[in-house]
């Protein structure tokens, strides 16, 4: 698999200043000495590494365009093969052509992600740092970029190979005492071992405990703004948004469907989605945004509850209420510039009121800072100088070293022989090498390199 050749359009499909057409293989440079000619008139063969190279390519005798190209060579490149990189003019039509002289020359197209799983089967980057990669891409803000590159530049697999280093020590220590009794080893764990392991467990949890942090500011939160028509929905989600993203009208019912929407609160992406106000109505298209609506309610990270303060509560805002099942629950009172006193002790789901009025920009910036004190304590603030996980594969695989690192201090505890630890070891060491592809299946990794887009 590994023998063969593989290209694909590296920048995004349309039309651009320029277009990278990536090859990747043992013949990579044989396949540009069939299209490409440099305007030095050098072989390829004497093109120098890591250069960049004006020509043309060429289909058999035709010039097809006039080019950039980047020449790097194994092992010191992304793959650990040889790399071309092809710069050419940025329009379809033309990187597509350019594509297809590359195919018809000896290449076949990159599956989704195959670059980048190229470079983790010929040991450039681990499974973590891979899972980086991909997640530096579909960053949404700052922070979570952050975490990634913390990710790829190595941090979490040199924290997975401290740990392990500290079961190894142990397992080192129990094979000697069993396979060279004659040495006189010390039969009980030396207090150094025990505590090293200690350590190591704290860490585990640590990690665990990290990720919940760490899904939220990579994936962010799904936070539902509801309430019963004509309250200021819409005119929230525009002033959070800071432009006019829905539809803001006097007339109830405006908004029939879901609109959907991410802002950036201090680094943590906040995904708004605006729903049709929740009523009865016999108005077949507006009842299925209801509907859409109250099933939103129970699937929201957060919901933001708004009330008119303009009119009294009506037997809508208390159904509404009824509703809500969620403990992150944030009361709007809307319009205050227009409020009378209305009674809200019958809405004892929510704790937290905010006085705001969306049409008049009062209270805005307020309510930001209310989400996210809401949402994140002060710790995340620190996550750049911490090591937080941010892959549900990742906690997994830490739940099980940890069930395995607490069955050995059982074993420990309990002054059971050490060969029972064996298994625990074991399984600690397999968890742990799951998390950084040493121990991995080809579903795994196809499912892992599926996120990635074709040219990366």
């Amino acid at each position: 698999m590994l023998l063969d050749t593989i290209a694909a359009i590296s920048t995004p499909r349309g039309e651009g200043g320029i277009s990278i057409v990536r090859i990747s293989g043992s013949e990579s440079l044989e396949i540009l000495e069939k299209i490409f000619k440099p305007k030095s008139g050098k072989a390829i063969k004497e093109l120098k590494n890591y250069s960049i190279n004006y020509g043309y390519i060429f289909d058999n005798m035709n010039v097809v365009d006039e080019v950039l190209v980047s020449i790097m060579k194994a092992p010191n490149t992304y793959t650990r093969e040889d790399i071309v990189e092809i710069n050419c003019h940025g329009g379809f039509l033309i990187t597509e052509k350019v594509l297809e002289i590359v195919l018809k020359n000896g290449a076949r197209i990159a599956e989704v992600g195959e670059f980048t799983k190229r470079a983790f089967l010929n040991g450039r980057i681990d499974l973590t740092q891979a899972e980086a990669i991909s997640d530096i891409i579909h960053g949404k803000t700052e922070k979570s970029l952050s975490l990634s590159l913390n990710q790829l530049r190595g941090d979490l697999r040199e924290k997975i190979e401290n740990i392990k280093k500290s079961i190894l020590d142990l397992a080192a220590h129990i094979n000697v005492v069993l396979d060279y009794p004659e040495e006189g080893i010390e039969d009980p764990i030396p207090e150094n071992l025990i505590y090293n392991l200690k350590k190591a467990s704290t860490e585990v949890e640590d990690l665990i405990l990290s990720y919940d942090k760490g899904k939220i500011i990579k994936d962010g939160i799904k936070t539902a703004i509801i309430g019963k028509p004509n309250v200021g929905k819409s005119s929230i989600l525009n002033s959070l948004l800071r432009e006019e993203r829905a539809i803001v009208t006097q007339i109830p019912g405006t908004t029939r469907d879901i609109i959907e929407e991410v802002i950036n609160i201090n680094g943590i992406p906040l995904i708004l989605v605006d729903t049709a106000g929740i009523r009865n109505t016999d108005d077949i298209v507006e009842n299925i945004g209801v509907n859409k609506s109250k099933e939103l309610i129970n699937k929201a990270d957060l919901i933001l509850y708004v009330v008119d303060t303009s009119r009294d509560l009506e037997e809508e805002d208390f159904k509404i209420h009824e509703f809500i099942n969620n403990d992150k629950v944030i009361g709007i009172l809307n319009k205050i510039d227009i409020k009378k006193d209305i009674d809200l002790s019958k809405l004892n789901k929510v704790e937290k009121w905010i006085e705001i009025s969306a049409t008049a920009n009062i209270g805005i910036e307020n309510l930001e800072e209310k989400i996210y004190q809401y949402i994140i304590d002060e710790k995340v603030d620190d996550s750049s100088q911490k090591l937080i996980i941010t892959n549900v594969r990742h906690k997994s695989a830490l739940e099980k070293t940890n069930m395995a690192l607490n069955n050995i201090f059982e074993t420990v505890k309990a002054g059971l022989p050490m060969d029972l630890m064996a298994v625990d070891i074991k399984d600690a060491l397999d968890s742990l090498g799951e998390i950084t592809g040493e121990i991995s299946s080809e579903d795994l990794l196809d499912h892992i390199f599926s996120n990635f887009c074709v040219g990366k």
